[in-house]
């Protein structure tokens, strides 16, 4: 085995662990931690921080929240109070207050009917199920799309607030001592209706302008403080909870009675799944070095491989190797991509070393050589033609 072969490798490989190794083996636990932490902070942004998460809430910092505009109307002086209970709006009830009602789905006809008795003004939005007792003689009509529209009327909180996102629901205005803005193709998306001896009652037909997300956008933020900072101060009426079930409630839909906690929770379960998959999934692992009794060079390889081919007269073969091998590095070179076609290989081959394109697919891609003198002229061929290109 002399000049063929050398002898095995001496020595023995390291055993105590390496910072590289140490790396390796903890990094998957690693990237878990990161992740878990990133998903935690993410939900504690946008869930967080925001009390009792609900549509039109002035505590909610949510994008349907509204606590945006509570700060403006305290920044104005009015004094905002956040109430869920209707008895709570009646120890606040004064012709000095208004009272800004979200939804009434989750209160009984008597606390409505009760509602409807306080002296308060009332801002309503939408098109709530206890309308006919909160604003009697006001019909919903219909509904308008959300857009930006302009207010169409002559009352002055929508004339100094100007267009506005409005739409939804659209109601029929009074002949007499009512005003109707931001018209729809069959009402106003937002009345007020002036009692005589009565509180004034108003009606938006959705109160997306209201919210963080919209209240920045036209003149929103302006008719959303108009309205609701008519009075001193401001009676906030939110539900006190979720219930099971809003019966009555045109506004309420199954993904609204979810809490936001369970959709964020979804998202994390997602996550630790994705995350073990990608740690328990078959995968490549680093190279293992295996130590070889021998080692045989390359060149040995290459003339023990071409023995076998002449000893079984495997020219088709050897020719087919040959030529495969020269296509693959002229590729590269000729600025070809893997999976282009002999035909383009031979026209780029051509035009880059000036041979003639028949001859250079009489090389690439002729026929097998018919004894071994014509295999050897082939392998100089290519070689040839190889050299051509790529000293061109």
């Amino acid at each position: 085995m002399s000049g063929s072969a050398a002898a095995p490798q001496s020595g023995s490989a390291a055993v105590s662990p390496t910072a590289r190794g140490l790396w390796r083996g903890a990094r998957g636990a690693v990237a878990l931690g990161v992740i878990v932490i990133a998903v935690a902070v993410v939900t504690a942004l946008v869930v967080g921080g925001s009390g009792e998460s609900g549509r039109l809430d002035p505590t909610d910092t949510t994008l349907s929240g509204g606590k945006a505009l509570a700060r403006l109307l305290a920044g104005q002086g009015v004094r905002v109070e956040r109430v869920s209970t209707v008895e709570e709006v009646e120890r606040l009830d004064g012709t000095e207050s208004q009272i800004l009602i979200s939804g009434t789905w989750w209160l009984t006809s008597d606390e409505h009917r009760r509602l409807a008795r306080t002296r308060a003004d009332r801002l309503v939005v939408g098109a709530d199920p206890a309308l006919v007792t909160l604003a009697p003689g006001l019909e919903a009509a219909g509904e308008a799309s959300l857009r930006s529209r302009e207010p169409g009327c002559e009352l002055p909180a929508a004339v100094r607030a100007g267009s506005a996102h409005m739409g939804g629901a659209t109601f029929r205005t009074p002949p007499e001592g009512a005003v109707g803005c931001y018209p729809g193709e069959d009402g106003a998306s937002l009345v007020r209706v002036f009692g005589t001896g009565a509180p004034t009652v108003t009606v938006v037909g959705d109160g997306a302008f209201m919210t963080n997300q919209r209240l920045a956008e036209d003149g929103n933020a302006a008719l959303a403080v108009n309205l609701a900072g008519a009075k001193p101060v401001l009676i906030w009426l939110v539900p006190g909870g979720r219930p099971a079930s809003a019966p009555g409630s045109g506004d309420v839909s199954p993904g609204d009675l979810i809490p936001a906690g369970v959709v964020w929770a979804l998202v994390q379960l997602l996550v630790a799944v994705l995350v073990v998959a990608l740690w328990r999934g078959r995968r490549l692992g680093p190279v293992v070095v295996e130590r070889l009794p021998v080692v045989v060079r390359a060149a040995e390889t290459v003339e023990g491989r071409g023995r076998l081919y002449r000893a079984r007269r495997a020219r088709d073969r050897a020719a087919a190797t040959l030529r495969a091998a020269c296509a693959a590095r002229l590729t590269p070179r000729l600025g070809l991509t893997g999976d282009a076609t002999p035909d383009e290989i031979v026209a780029a081959t051509a035009l880059k070393s000036g041979q003639d394109a028949v001859w250079v697919r009489s090389v690439m891609y002729g026929p097998a050589p018919a004894d071994d003198a014509a295999l050897v002229a082939l392998a100089g061929h290519l070689d040839t033609l190889e050299r051509q290109v790529r000293e061109s």
